[in-house]
Parts: C-alpha cells; structure tokens; sequence
C-alpha cells in the first residue's frame, strides 16, 4: 500500500518561511512527477509546483520567486520551501506524486491528506 504523509505545517507570520516535507512509503516501484497543492477555504484545489524525476520544475505564478521544491530521490521525498509567505498562502497544502506501485506496474496519481499552512500576525 502507497502513502504520502505531508509534515511541516503551521502557523506563521506575514514575511516569514516555512518548509513543508512529504514522505513516499510503501511498495513502490518508482516515483515519477511529485508536486504540491493547494486548497483554500471557498477555493478549488490549484497546483503550487511540481517537479519531475529530473528535477525539472514549474511552479504557479502566484509563487514564483518565494517558494522552491526539490526532491530526494532515494529517501522518496519531495520537500517545499516557501519564503515571504502572505495571507494569501494560507491552505491545506497537498502532497501529490505519480507511482508506480510493485502491485500494479501502472502509474497512478497519489495525495496525502494535507498539512495547514496558516499565515496570519
């Protein structure tokens, strides 16, 4: 069985940092394209940014230039630094990875259940 778990919320002040992590487990074959997302109160899930195995990134406009996501390969890991945070950063922030699993060979879409980023003085 394959889990992504998110740590690293909280609350934060206006200019501040915050990192997020996400740990991959379980029987996986391997990982390919792992991102984050966001959910806002009222709003619809929008993707943050994403990364590929490679290590090609794309991030939303909204975030360019304050936050950064990278990976660790090996230890299944996709991690979300976010400086300058606003008012406006606050959401659930949702681990999402594409793997592929020994049980399946067929890559699927995975999500964690969230980790609340609140930014507020």
């Amino acid at each position: 069985q394959v889990q992504l778990v998110e740590s690293g919320g909280g609350l934060v002040q206006p200019g501040g940092s915050l990192s997020l992590s996400c740990a991959a487990s379980g029987s996986i074959f391997t990982i390919g394209a792992m991102g984050w997302y966001r959910q806002a109160p009222g709003n619809q899930r929008e993707l943050v940014a994403d990364i590929t195995y490679a290590g090609r990134t794309n991030y939303a406009d909204s975030v360019k230039g304050r936050f950064t996501i990278s990976r660790d390969n090996d230890k299944k890991m996709v991690y979300l630094q976010m400086n300058s945070l606003n008012p406006e950063d606050t959401a659930v922030y949702y681990c999402n990875a594409n793997i592929v699993s020994y049980d399946s060979y067929t890559g699927m879409d995975y999500w964690g259940k969230g980790t609340l980023v609140t930014v507020s003085s």
